[in-house]
């Protein structure tokens, strides 16, 4: 007998992140085991991964588990897993709406699901916070379409279009969408390493948990490379202190072991958007923004009140699509509101791709899960 134990897996690009796709029959059903074979499997925790499927980087340390759901009215259930290079967490908290367009493409490349015909639509459940969506792919070309004239920020080349309908993202995380119950707070922060300091923030949860706040009150433009965020220590010195103090008034208690709230810089447009951003996830900022962040902070930009207005360049009249800019392009969102009530969200629509990038088995110590 082997000392390593093989278990089914694709590796898949979902949006701008990257990780391996398990049928949740594959893997132990004991959480403490599953999330020590996934450790295994992803190479964590070690910053460069180099012992698993992990890519160094919080958006290529993601996993993602499928089952066909018993839920009524739905197809497909999924759990997100983040895990982090250098730490031993496998965190199921939260969501990403990148991983999520993947899911579809797994499910048909397994014989999970069946092709509905040219395109195919298929409802899945969001285990982590129960949230509902409706997932199109174009199934013309074998068991799904991968090629095609769509384009997203932070994935290069084009790819088939996967349109991802939100059903219902208000209060994924935390109580409700603004979880301090008020639109804007004013938040007063000491720590060590920085002078004491005062923020006004929008805590709002429409998809994923963010603090929003203007890159100009912590003195930063808010355009800023990547590259040079990551290395400003004191900000991020400052920015973790204050997620540490909002969380708790968000209703999540104790986050520092946590990958949520995320915290999301804003500025005004630079490239005919509605605002640029800068999100760190939480504590690396991302080379793009996650889809349920662009939702969020789309929604943000409809409340009257929010650190968004007066930065925010909003579109006129109808249904607004708003332009989210971030490091590396823009991420669009098109909102539905309540006629009766402008500022409540009922439907949030946007379009990523994926690929599938590899079949096989991925290989852990059979000492990690050792029955057959």
């Amino acid at each position: 007998m082997s000392s390593q134990r093989a278990i089914p897996c694709l590796l898949m690009r979902g949006g701008t992140s990257k990780g391996p796709f398990f049928n949740a029959s594959d893997l132990p059903q004991d959480i403490a085991t599953r999330d020590k074979v996934l450790l295994a499997a992803m190479g964590s925790p070690d910053r460069r991964q180099i012992d698993g499927l992990g890519g160094a980087h919080p958006l290529t340390s993601k996993v993602g588990i499928v089952s066909k759901s018993a839920t009524p009215g739905v197809d497909l259930d999924f759990l997100f897993a983040q895990l982090q290079p250098d730490k031993d967490n496998v965190d199921t908290t939260p969501n990403c709406g990148n991983m999520l367009a993947a899911v579809v493409p797994f499910a048909l490349e397994t014989g999970m699901i069946a092709a509905q015909g040219d395109t195919s639509t298929f409802r899945v459940l969001t285990r982590n916070t129960d949230m509902q969506c409706d997932i199109t792919v174009e199934t013309s070309v074998g068991p799904v379409n991968y090629e095609g004239t769509a384009r997203i920020d932070g994935a290069p080349g084009t790819s088939a279009p996967i349109t991802i309908n939100f059903l219902d993202t208000a209060g994924s995380v935390c109580s409700g969408l603004l979880p301090t119950g008020a639109v804007g707070d004013r938040i007063e922060v000491a720590g060590a390493g920085f002078d004491p300091f005062a923020i006004d923030v929008t805590c709002i949860d429409n998809g994923m948990p963010l603090v929003i706040f203007r890159a100009d009150a912590l003195g930063r433009t808010g355009y800023e490379s990547v590259a040079d965020l990551n290395a400003d220590a004191e900000l991020k010195k400052r920015i973790e202190a204050l997620r540490l103090i909002v969380s708790k008034q968000m209703g999540l208690g104790d986050v520092s072991a946590k990958n949520y709230p995320k915290m999301t810089l804003i500025a005004p447009p630079r490239a005919g958007g509605a605002l640029t951003t800068r999100s760190f996830i939480p504590h690396v900022c991302h080379d793009a923004i996650g889809v349920l962040a662009a939702v969020t902070v789309a929604t943000a930009c409809v409340l009257p009140g929010s650190v968004c207005e007066g930065v925010a360049v909003m579109p006129q009249g109808g249904a607004p699509t708003v332009s989210v800019e971030h490091p590396t392009g823009e991420f669009s969102v098109s909102l539905e509101t309540d006629p009766n009530d402008p500022t409540k969200v009922t439907k949030a629509a946007l379009l990523r791709t994926a690929r599938l990038i590899m079949r096989g088995e991925v290989m852990v110590p059979r000492g990690l899960w050792p029955q057959d």
